[in-house]
C-alpha cells in the first residue's frame, strides 16, 4: 500500500466524519500541505468519490458517494492487510534479532522510540531472556508506555544496558546521531532492517 492510497483513505475517512471541513483543517489534521490537500480533493472528486456542494458563508460540503464508500472500504481492507503483513514481518525480524543478541550475551536492552514498532518489539522481547531496561523518546518524555515511564536521551549514559534498539520509525539517522552524541558506542546500537 503506497502513501497515496493511505492519504486517500485518510481523506475519505475525514470527509465522511465531517462533511464540511476546510482544506486548511484537512491539511492540519492529515499533516500534509494545503496544496496537496487541494490536489487530492480535485482528483478524488473527478473520480466520483464524493460530490462537492456549497453551503452558506462560502463553505463547501463534501458528500461521499456510493463509489467513494466502496473505495474507502477497499482501501480499509488493503490497509488492514498491509498492517498485518507488516506486523508478521516485523515479528519475524525481531525474533531473529533478539535470538542473535541473546547469542552475543546481551541481557538488557533500551528501546529508542515509543510507537508501534516498540510495541511489537516488546511483545517479541517477552519470548527471550533479554530484559527491557528503559524506553527513550525525545518527544514523549515523562509519558507512560507499555508499563514504562519514557526517559530523556540524556539519561542514556547513566543506564547499564547491552544494546539500544531503535524503535523509532522516524529519521533513524538523526536518532543514531543523537545516541552517538551521548557518548554511546556505535556497536551498542541495533536496528530492525
Amino acid at each position: 500500500m503506497d502513501h497515496r492510497d493511505i492519504r486517500t483513505l485518510q481523506l475519505l475517512e475525514e470527509l465522511e466524519k465531517n462533511h464540511s471541513p476546510s482544506q486548511r483543517e484537512l491539511s492540519q489534521k492529515l499533516n500534509i500541505s494545503l496544496g496537496l490537500v487541494n490536489s487530492f480533493i480535485k482528483r478524488l472528486a473527478k473520480k466520483g468519490y464524493f460530490k462537492i456542494t456549497t453551503i452558506p458563508k462560502n463553505r463547501i460540503k463534501y458528500i461521499l458517494t456510493p463509489k467513494g464508500a466502496a473505495e474507502k472500504t477497499r482501501l480499509t481492507y488493503e490497509y488492514i492487510k498491509y498492517s498485518f503483513e507488516f506486523y508478521k514481518g516485523t515479528r519475524r525480524k525481531l525474533r531473529k534479532l533478539f535470538y542473535e543478541l541473546g547469542q552475543q550475551g546481551a541481557g538488557s536492552i533500551v528501546f529508542y522510540g515509543a510507537g508501534d514498532l516498540a510495541e511489537i518489539a516488546y511483545l517479541s522481547l517477552q519470548e527471550t531472556p533479554i530484559h527491557l531496561l528503559a524506553i527513550v523518546d525525545d518527544l514523549k518524555i515523562g509519558k507512560r508506555f507499555i508499563g514504562f515511564t519514557i526517559v530523556a536521551p540524556e539519561t542514556l549514559p547513566s543506564l547499564k544496558f547491552d544494546r539500544i534498539l531503535i524503535t523509532s520509525i522516524e529519521s533513524k539517522d538523526d536518532v543514531i546521531t543523537n545516541i552517538l552524541d551521548k557518548g554511546i558506542s556505535r556497536d551498542a546500537i541495533v536496528t530492525v532492517e
